[in-house]
């Protein structure tokens, strides 16, 4: 269970209930839990299904992992191949 004071500011300030809203925090936390080179090698499989190309697609995922909540070590492009290609 999310902090209650997070759930109940969450259920306040939007239509949902507190359970709902528990849930969405529950899932937003799950997605920022998942290990760095599970996101690397799920997002590089988005981007691939999308055209994008390799030198493109890890410029993309080295941007975002410095955006998220709890920053991920940088990661040169060779270190991205190596997660996904391995």
């Amino acid at each position: 269970m999310p902090d209650r004071e997070l759930v109940t500011r969450i259920a306040e300030s939007t239509s949902l209930t507190p359970a709902e809203a528990a849930r969405v925090i529950d899932d937003v936390l799950a997605w920022h839990r998942q290990p760095v080179a599970d996101y690397v090698r799920h997002r590089h499989a988005q981007l691939h299904l999308r055209g994008v190309r390799n030198d493109a697609a890890f410029e993309v995922i080295a941007g975002e992992l410095r955006g998220r909540v709890v920053a991920a070590p940088e990661l040169t492009t060779r270190q991205l191949r190596r997660i996904v290609y391995g």
